[in-house]
């Protein structure tokens, strides 16, 4: 059986790497390279691509600054935000000692972008069981295994210490993969992080040496080799980086290019193309890396934006809540607690459609006043928890009652 199970896992019997679900520890690297010869990219050559590090910082920044709250659900299915409980502390003001709430989901996002999986161990209390600390733990130092049991354990190593942790002390953020674990993303980009780091160094030596190509010198006599040598030395700036410009040739000598121009190779074009495939990898449009070839500011950029917000911003939010909820409240606080991200806060720059939509919420009777304030963190007012209509703006409860006509029966 033993025998068996290893030749299954040679094979990958039942599917592909990325679709195969195996017990022991859960990778799923790509099982074969698209392009032979593209090597996997380390995280500190992909960051020097600037798309990659431009994606990375957008995608992180954007969900690290909006804020997460803790509710507490009321029996009417309401809910209210939890702001004494130690979990609102926890999610909404310091997940740790050490770092910020940004800080926290920017480093969960840059380890869930490039390795497709976020990591963090949860201090429990020792009484509760409610987590009290939560430390992001680097991708590459987690081995994630499935035991013959079939649950799970989390290796994480640290210098020479290793710590086993379970399943309910690990928040595990998985990118797409079959739901045990997520696919390293830097992995399948190889082939694409090899043709944009190739076109890179090209351009490099094009420009490192002016932008001259290699090419033959041709003379019309016989030459002997101490004579070739100081011929190639001496005229070596014909192919080479100078700020001389004016070359004399003798004795009917002729240079011939051999290489082709930047222009002939493409060169800028498939830079340029490089970046739009990074931003595909990375489901970020190019526009919002600065990519000069699209869309300019101004020009439809807000319904880019909030395209990319509802199918790319909205899910990556709800992943991180619902694998909040799983890990890292308890089963008790689950019956009673939730905690979400504030997809509200997205509109946060744009102050004509944040308040357009307070006005419509309260003259519809969705929205309280004082609900609005809260979001722009003014103070409440009287009268402010009433729900209102449009109609006069009187409260919802006294919507159809009128003031008896004087000297009626």
């Amino acid at each position: 059986m033993a025998i068996l199970t290893t030749l299954r896992s040679w094979f990958r019997w039942g599917g592909g790497n990325a679709l195969a679900e195996s017990k022991g520890e859960q990778s799923a690297p790509p099982t074969g390279a698209l392009v032979p010869g593209a090597g996997v990219p380390r995280v500190d050559s992909a960051m020097q691509i600037s798309t990659v590090w431009a994606c990375i910082e957008l995608r992180a920044n954007v969900v690290a600054s909006l804020p997460q709250f803790v509710y507490a659900l009321q029996a009417d299915g309401q809910k209210t935000l939890a702001r004494g409980t130690r979990l609102y502390q926890l999610l909404h003001d310091s997940p740790n000692a050490r770092m910020t709430t940004f800080e926290f989901w920017r480093a969960m996002m840059m380890n869930h972008d490039l390795r497709g999986n976020a990591y963090a161990r949860i201090d429990r209390d020792p009484t509760s069981g409610e987590a009290i600390a939560m430390w992001p733990m680097p991708a590459d130092q987690v081995r994630h295994t499935i035991l013959d049991d079939g649950t799970s354990v989390y290796q994480y190593r640290i210098g020479d210490d290793i710590a086993i942790l379970a399943e309910a002390n690990v928040l595990h953020i998985k990118n797409l993969g079959n739901g045990t674990t997520g696919l390293p993303k830097l992995d399948y980009m190889a082939a694409t992080v090899s043709e944009v780091a190739s076109a890179q160094k090209e351009a490099t030596d094009t420009f490192s040496s002016g932008g001259k190509p290699t090419g033959i010198l041709m003379i019309d006599k016989l030459l002997t080799t101490e004579q070739r040598s100081k011929l190639r030395a001496n005229m070596s700036e014909l192919t080479q980086g100078t700020t001389d410009r004016l070359y004399i040739l003798e004795a009917n000598m002729k240079y011939e290019p051999l290489s082709f121009t930047p222009e002939q190779q493409q060169l800028l074009e498939t830079r340029k193309y490089g970046v739009e495939e990074m931003c595909r990898w990375y489901a970020t449009p190019p526009v919002l890396v600065h990519h000069s070839n699209v869309t300019a500011w101004g020009s439809g950029i807000e319904q880019i934006i909030d395209g990319w917000h509802k199918l790319v911003v909205r899910a990556l939010l709800v992943s991180i809540d619902q694998a909040v909820r799983k890990r890292v409240l308890t089963a008790k606080q689950r019956s009673s607690m939730t905690a979400e991200f504030s997809h509200d806060a997205l509109l946060r720059g744009n102050i004509k459609d944040r308040y357009a939509v307070y006005v419509a919420g309260i003259q519809g009777g969705v929205l309280k006043i004082n609900e609005a304030r809260q979001l722009e963190n003014l103070p409440p007012v009287d009268g402010g928890d009433q729900l209102m209509v449009q109609a006069q703006m009187i409260p919802i409860t006294q919507i159809g009652l009128q003031a008896a006509p004087t000297g009626a029966a």
